[in-house]
């Protein structure tokens, strides 16, 4: 089915309109150029919390950082787009859901001098199965280095979660798919593991949790919540600059991201890592953060936002 031609309502501008009527003009500013932040965010059926959006506060302060680093002016408060995300949900009748929030410039005005445009802002949700197979949540997935160079903190604004930056992404996946593999791994101009095409990455050695250090790579809500809960597991993770051949020898590795949730890695370049298959530092934090989602984690309860 088309995302254009559905039922339901989406949040444009303040207001819930019908689905197939939340249209823009074709010079639409950030269609022509890619100057846009958005989020992805879920939400999940939290036992007697009911439907909850996992970490919504954390998101909605995001997008409002990746517009103050590109200078857009959101024309809304983080209070007003935290209820619109809640109310698409309720108003779509979902139980669990995936949402996009948006904000990007208008058909006002043309050129790269992106002056005296407005800000528009939406809110879409709908229902978004798992980004990968159940299977490749145990089995974990097939990944290739990428020979696109994941952005360089010079060449454009990596800490906000830009529309524009998402071309690297694509390529790169398109990339990975055509080779056979699920996923690509992303280098940065130095050639150190930067991350996926959409996840951050980690990596098990020896006992201890690694991943990049956050310079060309974006900073991730499901990132921070695997720090959280690998140091109330009493796991050692440290940030640090990866090479290529220390993630072929890892005894473990995984993605996180909100679409990808806790996703294992179990070959990258032809090579096997670890077991082959999900390990159980991995497992541990995958039930870990499944439980977090789903209300089953007594202590992590403030990461639950209820739409009703």
């Amino acid at each position: 089915m088309s995302f254009a031609d559905r039922d339901g309502v989406i949040w444009f501008d303040g207001k819930l309109v019908p689905w197939r009527d939340a249209q823009v003009h074709v010079l639409t500013h950030t269609l022509h150029y890619g100057m846009g932040v958005f989020e992805g965010v879920r939400a999940y059926e939290a036992g007697d919390h009911g439907t909850c959006i996992f970490r919504l506060k954390e998101h909605t302060d995001r997008l409002f950082r990746s517009a103050h680093i590109l200078r857009m002016e959101m024309p809304y408060s983080k209070e007003e787009l935290n209820e619109a995300q809640r109310l698409v949900v309720r108003e779509n009748n979902l139980h669990e859901a995936y949402l996009r929030p948006m904000a990007f410039f208008g058909s006002e005005g043309m050129g790269l001098r992106a002056d005296n445009l407005k800000v528009h802002v939406i809110v879409a949700s709908w229902h978004w199965p798992s980004y990968m197979s159940p299977e490749a949540k145990k089995l974990g997935i097939k990944v290739r280095t990428s020979s696109f160079t994941r952005h360089h903190v010079n060449i454009t604004m990596c800490k906000a979660k830009a529309n524009g930056n998402y071309i690297n992404s694509m390529l790169a996946l398109r990339e990975a798919l055509d080779s056979g593999c699920e996923e690509a791994l992303l280098l940065d101009n130095e050639g150190y593991v930067a991350e996926g095409s959409g996840e951050n990455f980690f990596m098990v050695y020896d006992g201890v949790i690694y991943t990049p250090e956050l310079t060309s790579c974006l900073d991730g809500i499901t990132r921070k919540t695997i720090f959280q809960l690998a140091a109330e597991c009493g796991y050692e993770v440290r940030e640090k600059r990866i090479t290529r051949d220390e993630v072929y020898v890892a005894d473990e590795a995984f993605f996180t991201g909100t679409a990808a949730e806790v996703l294992p890695i179990r070959e990258l370049d032809g090579r096997v890592i670890g077991a082959g298959e999900r390990g159980p530092v991995t497992e541990k934090l995958q039930t870990l953060y499944f439980d977090a989602v789903k209300g089953r984690l007594p202590l992590h309860t403030e990461w639950l936002a209820p739409v009703k």
